[in-house]
């Protein structure tokens, strides 16, 4: 069984390689390469597998995972500057893979190993990614 949290979250970023030049960070990178960075309203999905535990009914108390995500990612990253304001960016790309991958190796401490966890990560409505651990 399955459950999930959706939360939000407001952050500028930045996308390029330092090591080219502006026209090549254009070309790769598009708009998304302004040197003035540029902001996503991320929503983020945090997926909860698991067994119903006959006590409660549920497979994980979403009232805590919602605290767990707040307190760990999107306080974090809410309306920050990801490549200048987040340590975590400090020498890796602010895509949407790296964000995803990084907010569950923020959550994936603090959630018993018995649980699996995915991390659903849109940028935009059109674009999303997700990890699980592999």
């Amino acid at each position: 069984m399955k459950v999930c949290r959706r939360l939000t979250f407001n952050a500028a970023h930045r996308l390029f390689n330092a090591e080219w030049s502006d026209e090549k960070n254009l070309e790769v990178f598009g708009k998304c390469s302004n040197p003035n960075y540029h902001g996503h309203n991320y929503v983020m999905e945090t997926w909860i597998e698991g067994e119903i535990d006959p006590t409660t009914g549920f497979v994980y108390d979403l009232k805590k995972l919602k605290e767990l995500v707040q307190e760990n990612v999107t306080e974090r990253f809410d309306h920050r500057n990801l490549n200048l304001d987040c340590e975590e960016f400090k020498d890796l790309k602010t895509s949407a893979e790296n964000i995803a991958l990084v907010s569950w190796n923020l959550l994936r401490p603090k959630i018993d190993l018995n649980y699996k966890l995915t991390i659903r990560l849109w940028e935009t409505e059109n674009n999303a990614v997700e990890y699980n651990g592999q």
